[in-house]
């Protein structure tokens, strides 16, 4: 049997304690566990690209999740913002990777795809110093979350040649933009 390649997505987004995020966090890890699974029963390659916070413009009529809770922080609409650190990555940079490990016949394994990890809070202070207009959550989470600084290691795609990933202030300014233009905001 030849030996072909697989590409699967496995979205790391915001941890919150809702049932919704559990069962997606769980039905996706559950999933990659099951594709592993089949590509080695049937001798596939498989590469798995796992990209943080997806961020960047609307690429839909609507936004999604992820995109939805920008809005609604951005618009002050949730109440408050997580209290949590992560890791965030522009829309484009995980297009480019798909793409990449789909080609580069050396790429193997788990790809992770994260530009830089920030706070919320540091977030929302990047957009108010660029887009003061907006409402904005103001109140922090009580719920604790992961507020370590960290980075991820993205050095494996590296090594494959990707370039140097979109800053946070690129992927937040197109998410925004996108969000003007389509009259979200």
């Amino acid at each position: 049997m030849p030996n072909r390649s697989l590409c699967s997505t496995n979205h790391i987004g915001a941890i919150t304690n809702t049932a919704r995020t559990t069962m997606y966090a769980y039905a996706k890890t559950r999933a990659e566990k099951e594709a592993w699974r089949l590509a080695k029963e049937s001798g596939m390659d498989l590469v798995v690209v796992n990209p943080s916070f997806v961020v960047g413009p609307l690429l839909a009529p609507q936004p999604t999740s992820s995109l939805r809770m920008i809005l609604a922080i951005t618009k002050g609409a949730r109440g408050e913002y997580p209290n949590t650190t992560q890791g965030f990555v522009h829309i484009d940079d995980v297009v480019a990777a798909h793409i990449l490990v789909m080609e580069e016949s050396k790429a193997s394994g788990r790809l992770t795809r994260s530009s830089s990890a920030a706070h919320w809070s540091q977030i929302i202070e990047m957009l108010r110093a660029k887009y003061p207009s907006y409402s904005y959550e103001s109140e922090c989470s009580r719920q604790k979350g992961d507020n370590n600084t960290h980075t991820m290691d993205t050095s494996k795609i590296a090594q494959l040649g990707f370039p140097p990933f979109k800053t946070l202030e690129k992927m937040f300014n197109d998410c925004n933009t996108s969000f003007q233009e389509k009259a979200f905001l």
